[in-house]
């Protein structure tokens, strides 16, 4: 078995441990850590090889399809998964909702951002069914609460990448005489080089005002939520979100 198959059936196994409903939630979150340290390092694994010209890794696009309802929230949960995997993502809006993101980046980067976002958003859809604000506290509405909820969410699932990806780097030997922090380094700027000719005349969005209090439960949720994207072959098709 070639190695990267080596380490992904690892990966599965470590999230079909995570899953297990026997397991504690502290022993879920320690396979969980554990599983995207491994997609971290699969990920550098490839650039490195790429880089010592073992393998073809370019730059090219992707376009990911966002469904209503809560699309700009979902599309950007697809932004904070791309952005630590060095991908740039670009929102193409209709009105208030956006129905199709742009990710720039390495082939290889891409496809691990395309399996992560189908997974994470699989299990988040499956949970914002049955999420709902205390109204004990204050009255607010559902879709308030959700789409903070959906920002908890897709922050801690940032932070968690940012920091798998960060150890993933300073971790690697290196190879060929080259450093794997070089050779992330290079392959960031290529990206952002490559989404700033095709459209850097573009302004950023401005930052949205969110009013729901479902932040910190979302939150909470993402740091659990599984970063195994072969999950989706063991779980149930989610509920729509209503």
């Amino acid at each position: 078995m070639p190695a990267h198959d080596t380490q992904l059936e690892r990966i599965r196994k470590l999230l079909a441990k995570a899953e297990d409903p026997a397991v504690t939630a502290e022993e879920g979150e320690l396979y969980n850590t554990k599983a995207a340290e491994l997609i971290a390092r699969y990920g550098i694994d490839n650039a490195m090889l790429a880089a010592a010209g073992q393998g073809s890794d370019d730059i090219t696009v992707l376009k990911i399809p966002i469904e209503n309802p809560y699309s700009r929230d979902k599309a950007s949960l697809l932004t904070n998964i791309a952005y630590p995997l060095r991908c740039r993502t670009l929102l193409h809006r209709v009105g208030q909702g956006v129905d199709t993101v742009t990710v720039f980046g390495f082939k290889s980067d891409l496809g691990r951002v395309e399996l992560l976002f189908t997974s994470l958003l699989l299990q988040a859809s499956t949970q914002l069914t049955r999420v709902r604000p205390d109204d004990r506290v204050f009255r607010e509405s559902l879709a308030a609460y959700r789409r903070t909820w959906l920002h908890g969410f897709a922050r801690a699932v940032h932070d968690r990448l940012v920091r798998a990806e960060d150890t993933a780097v300073r971790e690697h030997p290196g190879s060929g005489g080259q450093s794997a922090e070089l050779v992330v380094r290079d392959r960031n700027t290529l990206v952002q080089s490559a989404f700033d000719r095709e459209y850097g005349d573009l302004r950023a969005a401005a930052p949205r005002r969110l009013s729901g209090s479902g932040y910190r439960e979302g939150h909470q949720a993402g740091t659990r939520a599984t970063l195994d994207p072969a999950a989706l072959a063991r779980r149930r098709q989610a509920l729509p979100v209503r």
